[in-house]
């Protein structure tokens, strides 16, 4: 669901610019109170295993495939402010270093693919966390089904910024059977994907999961006829392995996929690309203002095996995205460590 230059106006792309710009600002702030000295460096991580995974586009109907988003994956794993700020820096990344969505298209990728499937997927899951029966097997659940919906809310989103401000002129109607009904196909595999990395996480350290804190009811005691919450104990030992060994596997599976497996993915255009072809809203498509960049379309140039030229763009990817986002997740998290060093006693005192 990568937008290219081109598909949707000027005055659309700026507002979407300012309305992803506000919610990045907004996501900061969030970001503080999600992140912690856990949680920090797994958002790093989960941006680059965002990015590695969504270069294994998976077939999903004949000449037409689909990848990850990422949005319900992160907002569950991180938090949904954090979750914000993760997709974002990958759509940063492809758009400056590989021309994959375009420059003056980032305000429409970012509020598509950054926010609705954030927003979407965190409301789905906290609604289903709170009905189901509490344990991880409805955590993994909830992720499943909040990760499907997303995806085609992305489609829908595009589908009405395109009503507004789409530069050819087509059926809205058959655009958006199209849009919707390809991308919840690929939701499936969103899902699928989600529910699967989600699950493997929560079966091993699930205190590093954002959606899975609460899975602990607080003891309850009963004080002169009153049920009152019991003190906060210390949180046990966990008997895993510790964030560092998850963080350093993490790495090398997105390394993995980014640089090894990314080869056998489909080739097969994707549900935006396969819908524009099909219907023309491809025509007024721009060149990206980067397609001369040595990484552009995910292979370095000058490489000539193709095998080794993508294989070495992925890793590169993943390299720069987990340096980029661990970068902004450590500057947040120290912007939160600082705050109350910044309260003075007089701006407290008529408190």
């Amino acid at each position: 669901m990568h937008v290219p230059d081109g598909f949707i106006d000027a005055p659309t792309s700026a507002v979407t610019g300012v309305v992803a710009a506000a919610a990045v600002a907004v996501s900061l702030r969030g970001a503080r109170r999600e992140l912690d000295e856990r949680t920090a460096p797994l958002a790093g991580l989960v941006a680059a295993f965002i990015f590695a995974v969504q270069m294994l586009n998976f077939p999903v109907a004949a000449g037409t495939s689909g990848h990850l988003l990422g949005g319900a994956l992160a907002a569950i794993l991180v938090g949904p402010y954090t979750g914000v700020l993760c997709v974002s820096v990958v759509l940063l990344m492809q758009s400056i270093l590989f021309a994959d969505g375009g420059l003056t298209a980032l305000g429409v990728n970012i509020t598509n693919m950054a926010i609705v499937t954030t927003v979407v997927a965190y409301a789905v899951f906290r609604l289903l966390v709170k009905v189901l029966p509490r344990g991880r097997r409805s955590i993994t659940v909830a992720s499943f089904a909040a990760a499907l919906l997303s995806v085609p809310a992305a489609a829908l989103a595009f589908t009405l910024m395109f009503a507004v401000g789409g530069t050819t002129d087509v059926s809205l109607g058959k655009v958006l059977t199209a849009m919707v009904g390809v991308h919840v196909l690929i939701g499936l595999g969103e899902a699928t994907i989600t529910a699967l990395t989600v699950g493997a996480v929560v079966a091993v350290r699930p205190d590093l999961v954002y959606g899975a804190r609460d899975l602990r009811q607080r003891l309850r005691l009963r004080v002169n006829g009153e049920l009152v919450d019991a003190p906060a104990a210390e949180p046990a030992p966990v008997a895993a392995r510790s964030p560092r060994k998850i963080w350093a596997v993490g790495l090398v599976t997105s390394l993995v996929l980014a640089g090894f497996v990314s080869f056998y993915a489909s080739a097969s255009p994707d549900g935006l690309e396969k819908v524009a072809a099909d219907h023309g809203i491809d025509k007024k498509a721009e060149n990206h203002a980067v397609a001369d960049s040595p990484l552009a379309d995910y292979g370095v140039k000058d490489v000539t095996d193709a095998r080794l030229s993508g294989g070495l763009a992925g890793v590169i990817g993943v390299g720069v995205t987990v340096v980029a986002g661990s970068a902004v997740f450590w500057a947040v998290r120290r912007r939160r460590a600082a705050g109350p060093a910044d309260v003075s006693p007089a701006s407290t005192s008529g408190a």
